[in-house]
């Protein structure tokens, strides 16, 4: 039985299903850490202590983990500055509907309000970055507490945290904790009349187009079946590309400013455009609804409308939508705009962004064959995680779902150095499955130290570095803003070196020709492992639909580069990126 309050937090976890805490020990922490270790870890039982290098990358790999499994993750910091280390993962984790539960320990109860030693405020300070905060001030109110966070967090989505001062963790238990038992999540079945009203406008419109987002998860096939009745070509966000894109003779790719393939002119050129399943932010890249027809179906209605303006909004889950939808639409006879759509998406794909036969020979090394070769070597079932920025990019494009891999990042936060502290928490929730990073060494290098933990465990992670000694999306952002690049360069590391010093095992590249032995020798590694690959730093990605204001913007950086004596840099640049303009 629980004898106190730390005890009694740790016994409520375990019935809650968790299996470990990422974070940092630290005095406040103290009673908890050692509740966790008594507990025997997860071998007997208990709980698990996984020690990071920094908070914030325990709430990446909570939130990571949290993602993955669709299961409550812990992670926990000590009072003060250690807590205070949580706020971007926690950020990340709760944008992304984790559900993570922050223990957040506390300076002595007698002196809060007092001004004392690294005293801060948790319960205001994470406000923004979850659904739920409450400190606890008596043994009393702590398994109540507790119980409300892991349901807040399970149940809408999100993170909550737990603020718990040292010497409260330390008090005798003194009430009986509340079961957890955990229920499944109900299925949103739409309105009737919503339904009846976008079926209406579907069988009226000539011409019909998809734009598919992390909402079709579960619903591949219908989604797919749908597309063939309407004749649609079928886009997809980001967050959507691992749920509808294998499989998909109907796929046209991804728009946005990772995009590629047909998808933007495929949504902009149909009647009438389905937002399926999709918060996709970048109101720029969606369609006029004064020139196109907007439908979208979400199963938060909070979502309905807050990124264009649609006429035709139905709050539901995709799949019984798309079910009631089928029952009721007539099949789309002419099939033209999707067949040439789904072609010019194919052409682009073989000019722009098709794997690229004459670089396997240029050095420095282009992102582009180094990941296409990375996708052809992953393993079936690989999760592969991907910096913000040009990794993001680079995955987008070139890492194949199938319905089995998982690709991942912080792709509604936008934080870097993500990629590595989410890969150590995919490791521990799924230990016999292929780990893999596409890591920018901008990333890496700002939670640098998350190498010691993947060492220290010997997670068998491989760390794929695309190290091309600058910042490559902020680079591309100052150019097509019309600025000169300016402090996003920095001296070249040797990451494989690092990572032979802390004993991973570690490989650079600098010819193109040893990239497949190299990749191949890390992923058969019995054990982490890094390959730092020297590439390209002047090759960049462009959206798929440029426009007129981002070539002005282009142009002017570049007069400005050759105006300072940047001659050379200017035309290396043009013949590095020549091949992603369309149409060239």
């Amino acid at each position: 039985m629980p004898t106190t309050v730390a005890d009694q937090l740790i016994a409520q976890l375990i019935e809650a299903g968790v299996h470990r805490i990422y974070g940092i020990v630290g005095d406040s922490l103290n009673p908890i850490v050692d509740a966790v270790r008594r507990s025997g870890g997860s071998a007997k039982g208990g709980i698990d202590w996984i020690h990071v290098r920094n908070e914030e990358a325990a709430a990446f790999a909570a939130g990571a983990e949290a993602q993955l499994t669709g299961e409550l993750a812990v992670c926990a910091g000590s009072c003060g500055p250690g807590n205070l280390h949580l706020i971007n993962g926690l950020f990340d984790a709760h944008r992304s509907g984790a559900p993570v539960l922050a223990i957040a320990s506390h300076i002595p109860s007698t002196e809060i309000g007092s001004g004392y030693f690294q005293e801060t405020h948790p319960d205001r300070l994470f406000v923004e970055c979850s659904n739920y905060r409450e400190l606890i001030s008596t043994a009393a109110q702590a398994p109540r507490v507790i119980n409300a966070a892991m349901r807040h967090a399970v149940g809408l989505g999100g993170v909550a945290v737990v603020t718990i001062p040292g010497d409260v963790a330390e008090l005798e238990v003194a009430a009986k904790a509340p079961s957890f038992k955990l229920t499944k999540r109900p299925t949103i079945v739409p309105d009737q009349d919503d339904v009846r009203a976008l079926a209406d406008a579907i069988d009226a419109a000539k011409t019909v187009a998809i734009f598919a987002g992390a909402g079709v998860e579960g619903a591949h096939d219908e989604v797919v079946a749908f597309a063939d009745l309407l004749a649609a070509p079928v886009g997809h966000s980001l967050r959507g590309k691992q749920w509808i894109q294998y499989d998909n003779p109907f796929d046209v790719g991804m728009t946005g400013l990772l995009g590629y393939g047909a998808a933007h002119a495929g949504i902009h050129d149909a009647d009438l455009v389905i937002l399926l399943g999709t918060d996709f932010p970048y109101e720029q890249f969606l369609p006029d609804a004064a020139k196109v027809t907007i439908a979208q179906i979400d199963a938060d209605a909070s979502h309905l409308g807050r990124r264009a303006s649609v006429a035709h909004p139905v709050h539901g889950d995709v799949l019984p939508t798309i079910a009631a939808l089928t029952e009721l639409v007539s099949a789309k006879k002419d099939r033209k705009f999707l067949d040439r759509t789904v072609k010019r998406h194919h052409k682009l794909l073989t000019s722009v962004v098709g794997k690229y036969a004459d670089v396997d020979t240029l050095s420095p090394i282009h992102p582009e064959f180094a990941v296409s070769v990375l996708d052809e070597l992953l393993a079936d079932d690989a999760i592969v995680t991907a910096d913000t920025g040009m990794g993001n990019v680079w995955q987008a494009r070139y890492i194949t779902p199938n319905g089995r891999r998982r690709i991942f990042g912080s792709y509604l936060h936008g934080s870097m150095a993500n990629a590595v502290p989410q890969a150590i928490g995919a490791q521990f929730a799924y230990p016999g499955r292929q780990v893999a990073t596409i890591s920018g060494d901008g990333g890496l290098s700002m939670l640098l130290g998350e190498l010691v933990t993947v060492a220290a465990y010997q997670l068998p992670v491989k760390i794929i570095v695309f190290n091309n000694s600058t910042l490559g999306l902020v680079k591309l952002e100052m150019f097509v803003d019309g600025y000169p690049d300016f402090g996003v360069d920095v001296p070249a590391v040797d990451y494989a070196a690092v990572a032979n010093a802390l004993g991973i095992f570690g490989q650079r590249v600098d010819d193109p020709q040893e990239l497949r032995g190299a990749l191949t020798a890390a992923l058969d590694h019995d054990g982490p492992a890094l390959v730092d690959i020297a590439t390209d730093p002047l090759a960049m990605s462009l959206p798929s639909a440029i426009t007129l204001d981002q070539v002005k913007g282009f142009s002017l950086a570049m007069s400005k580069v050759v105006l300072n004596g940047g001659v050379g840099e200017a035309v290396q640049l043009v013949r590095s990126n020549i091949r992603h303009v369309p149409g060239l």
